[in-house]
């Protein structure tokens, strides 16, 4: 009987208590692993149409990784199978058949940090619409909290960021896991060791024209990661050197860090001469009063591990970078 009662207990909380207003802020801290999501569906949605929408949109492969790897690592429950831990969860979907269509993003409903996205329609096909219409919102809702809660990890435990405040005039929130392993006077590289291989960070600049000759802003990125890899990221086998790899076009697009207009690159590398490679983000941040771009790449070595969290932990890292005055 108890069970019962839990059960219409929380299937209620789900479907009505977000009408409405709260009187006190939510206390509970949320639960759940970086890039997790919790869909709370019923098996008769899950398994059809519904459920296949579903897992082709949060199931899609991570751009840029030498393997396909989920974007988000999915549990699905029944509403009738829930609990506080499950509505606890950071980042949560809860689709239903409705009357009308509804979708919305409620912040903090159950649990802090959470986003929570509702989303219903009179048919299996309005559902897949609202999803269809709405998706984008919703990764960078979801996407935007699981980079602030990696950094708010990063940031129990910082490395000293003075020799890259001094040598780029930026900062930069490192977990203090990370070590310098080589420092030029125009190139540093940091790196965390892990298991299967490591993490890595390299910092640099270049003047403006490296990057904005030629109108080909993407290809003339990736001769200067070829240069700088080149020079710099090698291992004893004699010739060898890190280039991104040939047989993979890399992923290009606009963005903007700390408000500066910057370009993303991310893909797969090689080492040419060795057999290593692994993925990498590259984000070419231009400085205008200096005249200069700040570049700043993680890339991982990991062979026999999953790298979608590794990259994402780099992609949070440089997130917080600042440039300096």
């Amino acid at each position: 009987m108890k069970k019962i009662l839990l059960t219409v207990f929380f299937t209620s909380l789900l479907f009505i208590s977000c009408s409405k207003k709260k009187e006190t802020p939510v206390e509970i801290t949320s639960t759940g692993r970086i890039n997790g999501l919790t869909i709370i569906i019923n098996d008769q949605l899950w398994n059809g149409e519904v459920g296949d929408s579903l897992r082709k949109k949060f199931a899609s492969p991570v751009d840029g990784l030498p393997q396909e790897e989920p974007l988000f690592t999915i549990n699905q429950y029944p509403s009738k199978a829930i609990d506080a831990n499950k509505i606890y969860s950071r980042n949560l979907l809860i689709v239903n058949k409705d009357d009308k269509n509804r979708f919305r993003i409620e912040v903090d409903e159950f649990a802090k940090p959470q986003n929570v996205v509702h989303l219903a329609g009179n048919s299996n096909e309005e559902i897949i619409e609202e999803l269809e219409n709405n998706f984008d919102l919703i990764i960078k809702k979801f996407k935007q909290t699981e980079i602030l809660e990696t950094q708010k990890v990063i940031n129990l435990s910082l490395l000293s960021d003075k020799k890259i405040r001094s040598k780029f005039k930026v900062s930069l929130k490192l977990p203090s896991t990370y070590k310098i392993a080589l420092s030029r006077a125009n190139f540093i590289w940091l790196k965390r060791e892990i298991l299967s291989g490591n993490n890595n960070i390299l910092i640099y600049k270049v003047p403006f024209k490296s990057i904005l000759k030629n109108d080909n802003v993407s290809n003339n990125i990736i001769k200067i990661r070829d240069s700088i890899g080149a020079l710099y990221i090698h291992t004893r086998v004699r010739n060898s050197k890190m280039i991104t790899e040939e047989s993979y076009s890399p992923y290009f697009l606009k963005t903007l860090l700390d408000g500066k207009r910057t370009f993303e690159t991310k893909g797969t590398w090689e080492l040419k001469g060795d057999y290593m490679s692994g993925s990498f983000i590259n984000y070419a941040i231009m400085d205008r009063s200096k005249r200069k771009f700040i570049i700043i790449e993680g890339f991982c070595y990991a062979p026999s591990t999953d790298k979608r969290d590794l990259m994402f932990e780099l992609e949070a890292i440089i997130k917080s970078i600042k440039i300096l005055k």
